[in-house]
């Protein structure tokens, strides 16, 4: 008999959905199939309509990501609204860090992806507000879930996500302790959100405000 963690593996590397989205989407189709038994048509429709965004909402589309030497994906797909310097979370000495901040959209594909090969050594939850995520100041008073990866040569990379407006749900499905790889889901945020990524100071960042990136495939920087 498969282990709950082995079940759970298996459900989000085999499904186009996540299993987050099945009780909405159930929800959704037995709301629509009442609608349409007591004639309610105007309702079935838009109860049926609903129920399609949110199947497309919670998709999870496979990805194939072509991992270079010191390469680091990003962990989310939807738009790249902030590259700067700044501090690391999660970090009392105050180290400086690279950080790359990507919006997601309620469009936008929202299962989150480990941007490096490595092991995890924290996983931290903070409370907080929800304010919109497209906000900078979002990253430190938004409720957020830090998790904190080390590569096999000990570079210290840290994704954030974080909680919006309406994205009030965040789900980890790493914790401390776990070997992860480059492309492996971790996590989802509904529904629309940001995700940030702080690097070493001494990377090198490829990614520009503005652009349009995809969890697991697209490039954000190289590790020195």
């Amino acid at each position: 008999m498969l282990s709950p963690a082995a079940i759970h593996k298996r459900i989000h590397n085999t499904l186009p959905l996540a299993r987050e989205g099945f009780v909405f989407i159930a929800a959704g189709a037995v709301l629509t199939g009442i609608f349409l038994g007591l004639s309610l048509w105007p309702l079935a429709v838009l109860s049926g309509l609903l129920t399609l965004f949110t199947v497309y909402f919670f998709r999870d589309p496979a990805r194939n990501p072509e991992v270079e030497e010191k390469s680091v994906l990003t962990p989310a797909d939807g738009r790249i609204v902030e590259v700067s310097s700044a501090r690391y979370p999660e970090d009392p000495k105050g180290e400086r860090a690279f950080k790359v901040s990507v919006f997601m959209s309620v469009l936008d594909v929202h299962v989150n992806r480990i941007p490096a090969a490595g092991k995890i050594s924290e996983v931290t939850y903070h409370p907080g507000k929800f304010l919109v995520a497209s906000l900078d100041k979002a990253s430190e008073q938004n409720e957020r879930n830090a998790v904190t990866l080390l590569t096999h040569d000990g570079r210290k990379v840290v994704i954030v996500q974080v909680a919006g407006l309406i994205a009030r749900r965040i789900a980890c499905w790493v914790k401390g302790g776990d070997e992860v790889r480059a492309g492996q889901r971790f996590g989802l945020i509904r529904f629309g959100s940001r995700l940030d990524v702080y690097l070493p100071a001494d990377s090198r960042i490829m990614a520009v405000p503005g652009q349009k990136v995809r969890a697991g495939e697209s490039m954000i920087g190289y590790l020195s």
